[in-house]
């Protein structure tokens, strides 16, 4: 079974754009089964995930009220966390619930960049990644003289 904060890093992404994509409105959506296909890929595997959680035979009431409270304050991170932390709790008490979302998932990495000038990798980045304003990159394989005042220079072959 794949480690609670692992899974958190999947699971809580995809319930966060289901909360965006549909707002308070999630809860009732997850109540009637109800799937917009105008809804991004992510925000329908949110919806199904917390639709599972929800559905769990245990109390539920924390989730539904950090989602609302998500609602409420969109992109606050401690609305996010509170999400976070019930889900983790959820997780915690139901080691094969746990494992039933894992198997939800897509087998693949999912990446989540957050902020100004952030940067996400889901596999391998062959090339430079730079967020700096004026930044000047050089690849190695690429020998190039650095304008004056900008570190060694090196001479073209």
């Amino acid at each position: 079974m794949p480690e609670i904060d692992a899974l958190l890093g999947q699971i809580v992404p995809a319930v966060q754009a289901a909360v965006s994509a549909y707002g308070v409105g999630v809860l009732a959506r997850v109540e009637d089964r109800v799937v917009d296909q105008a809804a991004g890929e992510t925000a329908r595997l949110g919806q199904r995930l917390l639709d599972r959680i929800l559905r769990r035979d245990t109390d539920t009431a924390q989730v539904g009220t950090a989602v609302a409270d998500l609602v409420e304050a969109a992109g606050d991170p401690d609305a996010e966390g509170a999400l976070r932390l019930q889900i983790r709790k959820v997780l915690q008490g139901d080691r094969s619930l746990a494992a039933e979302l894992a198997s939800m998932l897509p087998a693949g990495p999912v990446v989540r960049a957050g902020g100004e000038r952030s940067v996400a990798v889901g596999r391998d980045n062959q090339g430079i990644i730079s967020t700096g304003d004026g930044a000047r990159n050089f690849m190695a394989s690429e020998p190039r003289t650095a304008p004056e005042g900008h570190g060694p220079r090196r001479a073209h072959p």
